[in-house]
């Protein structure tokens, strides 16, 4: 190899660090404001939460889809459940897994199946209590966090069409 050849290697090999060391982590960004701060408000209501529960069941069921659905207060304590006839049986924990995630992070799951999926943001699995799998909803009542619905049984797309007609059921 000729010198110049090596003093040209050598000064790519030297300059591949620095410019490594310069890339900037978009996770070091300082947002001015607090993501997802929602303000807690009274807990959701059995009521509610049937309210919120029977609405998703009934999307559910306009698709044929057969899901477990759960929603939890503010503290992500179980309010209510119900599984549709012949929902799969290992979906039961995970409905409640996934309100008992976005109540008590105060957003969507589907953010956490975005980081991972979409953004290689592995570290956001091994925060407590995370499921990085749509279908997890807060319950926002009069711009409070009342609680949260999940619903599991279906794709993640599914879990969350009929947790978005639960959610809405409590806007009307």
């Amino acid at each position: 190899m000729s010198i110049s050849r090596r003093i040209a290697f050598a000064a790519l090999a030297l300059s591949l660090p620095l410019t490594w060391a310069q890339a900037a982590s978009p996770l070091d960004a300082v947002p001015e404001t607090m993501p997802y701060d929602i303000p807690y408000g009274p807990p959701v209501s059995l009521a509610e939460a049937r309210q919120a529960i029977d609405a998703a069941m009934a999307e559910a069921a306009s698709h044929h889809w057969k899901l477990n659905v759960a929603v939890v207060d503010s503290g992500g304590n179980l309010v209510s459940f119900a599984r549709m006839d012949g929902a799969q049986l290992a979906s039961i924990a995970i409905a409640e897994h996934k309100a008992k995630a976005a109540a008590g992070y105060r957003r969507e799951t589907k953010v956490f199946e975005n980081a991972v999926q979409e953004k290689g943001l592995n570290y956001v699995t091994t925060l407590d209590g995370v499921i990085a799998s749509r279908g997890g909803i807060p319950l926002v009542v009069s711009g409070k966090l009342v609680g949260a619905i999940g619903c599991s049984g279906g794709t993640g797309s599914q879990d969350e069409v009929a947790c978005t007609a639960g959610v809405a059921a409590l806007r009307r």
